[in-house]
């Protein structure tokens, strides 16, 4: 199976999922920082600085604690001239090697039709591979659930590394220590509770709030630079190379927490389909990568001229009179980073759901013009209890970095070995050419995964609990869905074969049009099938009706549909939507009005929906408990009404058992 798995009566995934359609997509969707008014495309720079504000946010807020814990990790505790140097040339490097060469100059060339992201590399791989691959899909599922993990930990870390700069305030710093965590958590509760509202109206301040916090991370460190320029120095390898010698184990220990300097860095590679690779790349080699450079140096020479700035070096380089601008600033900065993953996890669940990896949720646009302008209830809710449950158990920012890095780092891991089967299937690269490229990348990944996972007893452990746990919920929604789908097949009438038994016995015809939705149209559909037995009458006009998801992230209006006549009285109807879109039934049955010719009134038409009743089995299929985590799933979809925004009135339901 190379495609998605395509959304039937019920709107679960059947078998077959490569579309005859799945020719040609439409542009990306810019996000709404990437439009003027109108929708009107903005400029290069507004481009540039509209790609600052999303994709930045994360690795952005990094330096408010990344250089305090790898210095402290070091064995010296970090006042010691090699400390300092050592660990500046490790952060250096890492964003040149992480996110600069893998990230800006590699993936970024591996896109699914201008769009980035783990599921749009899985989908890519899966074509690439032409069939469905189980390797490529756990790689897929693995990641996407590590990027939740990560959609938890950021907003938590990034607000509580911000407001903790209240324990530094001059002059007022112990009494404001005990309000950190409280003024987090009604920041954290405040951002979620605002994100049914939708954040098009918000994010045209993202950019140049975000531009504004690089701007000042760049002056803060030019500022201080010169208080030891020996610090230039640490630009060298030859310094991080002796610094993890010296420190022997503990060395690799410190990798985990200069990792802290490149999260976010998957966040160019997902978010690539909204600004387009141009102004990312401006953006990270023009302002972002040179501000954090200077920054990180500017700590280092703090700290070598001032060996007590260890504590704190961030909030130590801010001059007293603009210490509560900056604290202002660094917190909006947090709360942007926190929204550009929580709408990730938002657009990522939407992939998931059209991918067939789960079940079908309440997915809400929040934008007219904006069509990746969603919210998801579920997964907000999720997002925020989780976030709250972090900050009870890791309340200080060194406690939650952590829990942090491990998620993220494989993530990467996930991202560079698909991009694998892109190299060797897609590029047509040799084998040589491909390890060249894939395995130094690799090892580098391995690095940092080993040594974060140190960490685990620290609370490393719960990205990866989490992980595991979307990863079997992910499973066992594909595993059930597939015997479902086998059983259901199995036990089904081939629709040919009806429709010769109809015309032996015509039955009482019904005037209108009825649409039947189906995931198999091969196979008689269920609501079909007991409209014949208990109704006893068939519709004039009959549509098989088939929404199909295919491995593109958008399909355009031209292959949108796709009608092949069976009979007098029967249709087949194909629907295809990429995995980045939201179905939409009655529009799609518009363009079949205007482009293929098929009359019907819409208010005279009904829709046959078949709704399963699953009874769990313990004698076949799944576990008995993995059935009852299916029919839970199940009960708790989005009615396939909404989710496929057909009228209410115009539906049908007809119900039947399926044991799994």
């Amino acid at each position: 199976m190379v495609g998605a798995p395509p959304q039937g009566e019920d709107g679960k995934p059947a078998a077959n999922s490569l579309s005859p359609l799945d020719r040609s997509v439409a542009p990306a969707h810019p996000h709404p920082a990437a439009a003027g008014e109108g929708g009107h495309k903005v400029g290069k720079w507004g481009l540039i600085i509209g790609a600052i504000g999303v994709v930045f946010g994360d690795i952005g807020t990094s330096p408010l604690y990344a250089m305090r814990e790898a210095l402290h990790h070091s064995r010296s505790g970090g006042g010691t001239e090699l400390a300092v140097l050592g660990v500046v040339s490790l952060v250096f490097w890492a964003l040149i090697l992480v996110v600069t060469l893998k990230y800006v100059v590699f993936l970024m060339k591996a896109d699914n039709k201008g769009e980035g992201g783990t599921l749009a590399l899985m989908a890519l791989a899966q074509r690439a591979v032409g069939r469905r691959s189980g390797l490529i899909f756990l790689l897929g599922v693995c990641g996407a659930a590590l990027f939740y993990g990560d959609g938890i930990i950021t907003p938590a870390v990034s607000v509580v590394g911000a407001i903790e700069g209240l324990k530094d305030a001059p002059g007022m710093g112990d009494a404001l220590s005990p309000f950190v965590v409280p003024i987090s958590a009604g920041i954290l509760i405040a951002l979620f509770l605002v994100q049914s509202k939708g954040t098009a109206s918000v994010a045209r301040f993202f950019g140049p709030l975000t531009l504004a916090w690089f701007l000042v991370l760049a002056g803060l460190g030019l500022l201080h630079i010169f208080d030891d320029p020996s610090v230039f120095r640490s630009l060298s390898p030859h310094y991080g190379v002796m610094f993890l010698i010296d420190n022997g184990f503990l060395g690799f220990v410190i990798l985990g927490s200069v990792f802290l300097a490149v999260t976010g860095a998957e966040a160019l590679y997902a978010d690539m389909g909204h600004f387009g690779k141009a102004p990312i790349r401006a953006g990270w080699l023009f302002v972002v990568l040179p501000s954090l450079t200077l920054n990180y140096l500017g700590q280092g020479a703090l700290v070598l001229s001032d060996p007590t700035a260890v504590e704190n070096p961030f909030f130590r380089m801010i001059p007293e009179v603009i210490y509560w601008p900056v604290i202002l600033l660094a917190t909006a900065a947090a709360c942007i980073a926190s929204q550009a993953v929580i709408t990730g996890a938002f657009s990522l669940t939407q992939q998931a759901v059209q991918l067939g990896l789960l079940p079908r949720l309440d997915i809400r646009p929040t934008s007219e013009t904006q069509a990746g302008q969603i919210f998801v209830p579920s997964v907000n809710t999720f997002l925020m209890v989780g976030v709250l449950v972090l900050l009870v158990l890791f309340p200080t920012s060194s406690q939650l970095t952590s829990a942090y890095g491990i998620a993220v780092t494989g993530a990467m891991f996930v991202d560079t070995l698909l991009a694998w089967f892109v190299l060797r299937r897609i590029w047509n690269w040799s084998l040589p050419l491909s390890l060249a490229a894939v395995v130094p990348l690799a090892l580098l990944d391995l690095v940092f995964i080993s040594s974060n996972a140190l960490k685990i007893p620290d609370g490393a452990w719960l990205p990866l609990v989490l992980g595991a746990a979307l990863v079997l919920i992910m499973w066992t929604w594909v595993r059930g869905t597939q015997i479902v789908t086998a059983k259901t097949r199995k036990d089904s009438l081939p629709l040919a074969d009806l429709i010769e038994m109809l015309r032996a016995r015509p039955p009482h015809r019904a005037p209108g049009t009825a649409i039947f939705l189906t995931s198999d149209p091969d196979i008689a559909p269920v609501a079909l099938m007991h409209n014949l037995k208990h109704n006893k009458v068939l519709h004039e006009k009959n549509i098989i009706l088939t929404v199909r998801t295919t491995d593109r992230p958008r399909v355009s209006d031209a292959d949108r549909v796709q009608i092949e006549p069976i009979s007098d009285d029967f249709k087949k109807l194909v629907i295809s939507y990429g995995f980045m879109e939201q179905p939409n039934v009655p529009k799609a049955l518009n363009l079949c009005r205007k482009q293929r010719g098929l009359k019907f009134d819409i208010m005279s038409t009904s829709f046959f929906l078949g709704r399963r009743s699953i009874i769990p089995s313990a004698n076949q299929g799944m576990p008995l408990w993995q059935d009852r985590l299916y029919i839970f799933l199940m009960r708790n979809a989005a009615n396939p009404t909404d989710f496929f925004h057909i009228p209410p009135g115009r539906v049908v339901e007809l119900g039947t058992q399926v044991s799994v």
